[in-house]
Order: C-alpha cells, then structure tokens, then sequence
C-alpha cells in the first residue's frame, strides 16, 4: 500500500456502499469510491463467491492505486425462515380464517401450510404473532405442539410459496450461522475480508461463537435486526466490534413508530460503549429508480449525523439501483451540509462514550482538553491493534484524526470509524521515531502546515495493544533527529 496519493475526506462520518450487479465493474467500483464511498459491503445473501472474488480484487486494486485503506464488509446472509410448497403455488387468506401450519413436507392447501421450521414450533407460544412476507399477513397462534401450530389470519392477504416468516419476540433455539454462512465464512477469511457481519443476532452467545471461529482475522459486526435481540442489548454491544441498525428487518417485526426509538437507544448504546454504529437500509431508498432522494430520506440520514454515528450505508441504491454514483454522490452531500452545522456538533456531544481508570482513557479524555487550550491541526493516533484509535475517535475530537498503524488490516478496519483518517505507516521503536513520522504524514497529507500543533498519542513498550501512555504535543515542521 503506497502512502503518497491519500485520499482526504474532508467528513467525519463514514458512507458504506454495497455492490451488486448494478456495481460489479471495476470502472464502476473506482467511481464508487471518488464520490466519497470508505467501506463496500459484499452481501453474501446473493452473488457466487467468484461474483465476490472479483469485487473483492477490484477493491483491492483500487486501494493500491490511491494508496489510502479501503474497508471490506461481508455481510453473512443468515438464517431464512420460510414457508413450504403451496398447491397452485399461492392461498388467499380472509381475515378471520383459520388454517394449520405443519412440519409436514406435503405442499399445502386451504386447511393446512408447511412451515418447514422446527425450531419455531419450540419457541412460539398461543397468543403470539408470525408475520409472512415481510409482514403483509399475520397470522396469531391459537395453540402450537412441537409439530405444528393452529393460528388465524389477522389481516386479508395472500401467502404464497417460500414466502419469509419472521418470529416477532421470540428467541428461536438456532445458530446465527447457517452452513452457507459456515462456507461463506470460510471464503472471506480466506481472501481477507476486514469486518464480518453476523445476521440473525439474537443473543451474545451468537457473536461468541463467530468470533470462535474468526479469532483476530476480522471484525466482527453485530446486525440488530431482531427485536429480540434489544433485551441483550449492552451485552450484544459489548461482544461485538461494532453494530449494526439494520432497520429493514427491525420495520418488519415491530411497529413502524418504535423504529425511529430503537434506532436512538442502539445508537446511544454504542457511543457510550466507544463501538463503531452503522444506520443502515432505505436511507435513500427512492434512489434506487430516481436520481434525486426525497427530502424526508435526506432529513433521516442527516438525523444519524446529528446522533454521531460513525457510518451511514446504501444497500439496493448502489448495488442494483439506476443510480449508484449518484446515491453516493447525494450522500456525501448530505454528510458534508450536515457536519458543518454547528449544532451537530452540540447534538453529538450530549452523548459520551464511557470511560474507565485507566491511562488510555485518561489520555483520550485530555485530548479535549489540550484541544479547547491549544489550537490543533490533528490528533495523530499511532496504533497497532486500532484500539488507540478508536479511543480517540470515540471522544469525537474536533480536529480530524490521521491514524497511522504498520499493520495493513488494522488500517483498512478503521477505515469505518468517524472521523478517522487512516494509513499504513512504518514501524517505530522510538518517541522519537513517532513524533517524526506523525509530523511529516501530517503536513504530506494536508492535516496541517509548518508550525501548527499536534497532539500525538501513542503506547509504550511500541506494537503491544491496549498499552496507550503516551502524550505529546508537537509541531509540524519541527522534527526530532532520530538519526
């Protein structure tokens, strides 16, 4: 990775974009990343891993041309919950009617529906709801034995073969990992994809038992797009890397007006946690046929802003929409408009990551401190595991943060974090040695001139993580001898 042609955002907040078959070429994916993109999303529940493989290196190549990290998400599909076979492929249902669901293969009829599912028969209880097709019909569960359920249609509508059930409020007995997920898994480790995220997310335990398998090769991304899941909500967060709003799912299983409620309460939860959170789905949803968003999409992504997330992401707008340079074009707009509000900055702050007694939160404490006395141009963040890093991008220090690491994976993983300017940079074994690397990427880069501050923060012994210590103010220009 060459560190002579970075490229500076000049936002805070981080835009993911997922590729697709509307982004697939490499021409593409490059215009993709020049309209402001810092993150791709490869999203395992379509494409073949060789439709992945070529994105992937695309990206790649993309990353060796600019000289600046470029994160890679891949998005495990996750469990799907469906229906079985029907006779003449659909049922009309009447609001009132009553009708069995069976583990009983037979395609179904006007009596009885397979639901090929057992582990939804050992969760649900009468009473509760099973929403099909992304909640157009709702059935209630009259009574349920651990082989089938007698319910009733809540609504008038028509199920038809292999239509989504989703289980509102139940903690269904499965794995978040399905065996494509296992395979797919294993793919992404393989070529070195930089966060994983886990769908299905129910409990800790579900991220406990991906990271088992993904050890320190990855991230890992919590999705909370179970309602569920809320109920372990700091536990969730404190398992993960980072979280996920994945409010499409979150729309379905709850109502419409809780949504925007959840979505603030995770958020928060994240920020107080010092974790990474993205808000994600339908942001500017009309995008994917229309070359303008609607006002009401630009208000709810300039809304995460306000709250400080540390990313906003496009899914169908920039993997399957008419317009994907377009949608990502918009929402670097958006971003910048927003942060340059001052009152962004007043929302944002009224929320704080917790801290502990110990020196790397004391040290990224003061950096709020030594800003509000001293002027400065940057904090430099120097790190190997990105843990330092994401101390200080979670006190969302006014200046911007260049983040300087010899670890190639750290440096593309934190390139998802707010506000974080991230590089791969040479090994130290000196303050010294930091202090003139730090001063000299800050004026090559543009985070500063001859003689104005930095504040550089660092650990000792150097490359041991969790060991930030260190301190110092120092100014462009004016370099140590290290020789």
């Amino acid at each position: 990775m060459k560190l002579d042609a970075i490229s500076h955002r000049h936002r805070n907040t981080k835009i993911v974009a997922t590729l697709g078959p509307a982004s697939s070429d490499p021409a593409i994916i490059r215009q993709l990343f020049d309209a402001g993109v810092d993150v791709f999303r490869l999203n395992f529940s379509h494409g073949t891993h060789a439709d992945h493989k070529l994105r992937f290196d695309a990206i790649r190549q993309i990353e060796a041309d600019v000289g600046r990290p470029v994160g890679i998400l891949m998005d495990l599909q996750g469990p799907k919950l469906r229906l079985g076979k029907i006779v003449d492929g659909k049922l009309s249902l009447a609001s009132g009617q009553k009708l069995r669901l069976d583990l009983d293969p037979t395609p179904g009829d006007i009596n009885r529906v397979p639901l090929l599912h057992p582990e939804i028969f050992a969760a649900i209880r009468a009473g509760d709801d099973l929403l099909i097709d992304d909640g157009k019909v709702r059935l209630r569960v009259l009574s349920c034995t651990a082989e089938h359920a007698d319910v009733q249609a809540l609504n008038a509508g028509v199920i038809s073969d292999r239509k989504g059930v989703n289980v509102p409020g139940a903690i269904l007995p499965m794995s978040a990992l399905t065996t494509k997920d296992r395979e797919d898994l294993a793919f992404g480790l393989s070529i070195g994809v930089d966060w994983i995220a886990l769908s299905f997310v129910q409990r800790p335990e579900d991220i406990i038992e991906l990271r088992e398998i993904v050890g320190n090769r990855a991230w890992i991304m919590a999705k909370l797009e179970k309602p569920s899941a809320i109920d372990s909500l700091e536990a969730i967060v404190a398992s993960s890397d980072g979280v996920m709003v994945a409010r499409g799912d979150l729309g379905v299983e709850l109502p419409p007006e809780e949504v925007p409620v959840l979505q603030k309460r995770i958020v928060r939860a994240c920020r107080e946690a010092g974790k990474p959170v993205i808000v994600a789905t339908q942001m500017l949803e009309s995008m994917i046929t229309s070359p303008v968003p609607t006002r009401a999409e630009v208000s709810d992504v300039a809304t995460a802003v306000y709250d400080g997330v540390d990313a906003v992401m496009l899914s169908a707008e920039s993997a399957s929409g008419a317009y994907p340079i377009e949608a990502v074009t918009m929402m670097d707009r958006i971003l910048l408009s927003t942060e340059r509000d001052p009152l962004q900055r007043v929302t944002m702050d009224a929320v704080h990551s917790r801290r502990k007694n110990d020196a790397r939160d004391a040290i990224s404490a003061a950096i709020r401190t030594v800003a509000e006395t001293l002027p400065v141009a940057a904090t430099v963040a120097y790190t190997s595991s990105g843990a330092t890093t994401l101390r200080v991008a979670h006190e969302r220090p006014r200046a911007p943060i260049l983040s300087m690491t010899p670890v190639a994976a750290a440096a593309r993983r934190l390139s998802l974090v707010w506000g974080v300017h991230s590089i791969q940079a040479a090994d130290v074994e000196s303050t010294e040695e930091i202090v003139m690397h730090a001063t000299r990427a800050a004026k090559k880069y543009g985070f500063g001139a001859p003689g104005q501050a930095l504040l550089i923060i660092a650990g000792t012994p150097f490359g041991v993580p969790g060991s930030t210590n260190l301190l110092r103010i120092s100014w462009i220009g004016e370099e140590p001898d290290v020789s």
